[in-house]
């Protein structure tokens, strides 16, 4: 008989499906604490809270253009799938990158992927969306896929956060995700949910976009002209 999920995860699972509905985070520590801030971290709180928007519809100026859509998939498949639609592009159809535009959706069990290491590292990010390898002797430190993403046993760099947005790949986060999550991350931590929130938004890797509503945004790509492509 399969092991239940650890509460946090399970949290994680329904509010993925459900983002509008009220979670309950049932069994966790009430009063286990975050790490303290690392310098980086600290030094990073006092940017200005992002604004959602629809800035990134504005970039997508490519021949080729398709949608991601990534509500679930923490074990770096849809990375995978936005390079290999590059590559593939490049290889056998000779559209050169300049003209191809992958958008991947940070939302559900994907939205704490659009945040930086410091963050991963100081709400224990790793540990609460399961994101770990139990029989590794030491874990990696910070988001998992924002430079050297693990998938299937292999590193695959050239399927990172960065190195896809180097060749034009876009990432937008859901703002409702990053909201819900954040609250269900400050209860299993035992902090203020609005200064969680903030901490965390304040903290967006470097070009991710958050979006007011993700349901929106693939509306919005829809009637761009995006194909769609499901994770």
């Amino acid at each position: 008989m399969p092991s239940p999920l650890p509460d946090s995860r399970r949290a994680l699972a329904a509010a993925s499906l459900v983002l509008a509905a009220a979670v309950t985070l049932a069994g966790r520590p009430a009063t286990v604490s975050a790490r303290p801030a690392t310098p980086a971290a600290a030094s990073s709180k006092s940017a200005a809270l992002p604004t959602p928007s629809d800035r990134w519809l504005k970039g997508l100026g490519g021949k080729r253009r398709q949608l991601f859509d990534a509500p679930s998939g923490g074990n770096g498949i849809p990375l995978v799938h936005v390079l290999n639609y590059y590559e593939t592009l490049n290889k056998a159809y000779a559209v050169k990158d300049a003209d191809i535009d992958g958008v991947l959706t940070l939302y559900g069990a994907t939205t704490f992927y659009g945040v930086s290491d410091a963050m991963w590292d100081k709400y224990r990010l790793a540990e609460f969306v399961g994101a770990i390898d139990p029989t590794a002797s030491t874990q990696a430190s910070g988001n998992p896929w924002r430079a050297s993403p693990v998938v299937l046993g292999m590193s695959l760099p050239q399927a990172s956060i960065e190195s896809l947005q180097k060749r034009g790949a876009t990432f937008i986060l859901c703002n409702n995700a990053l909201t819900i999550f954040s609250g269900l991350l400050a209860k299993a931590r035992g902090l203020d949910a609005n200064a969680v929130y903030a901490d965390l938004a304040s903290n967006l890797l470097p070009g991710v976009e958050l979006v007011p509503g993700m349901v929106v945004a693939i509306e919005q790509a829809h009637a761009a002209g995006l194909s769609y492509h499901r994770q």
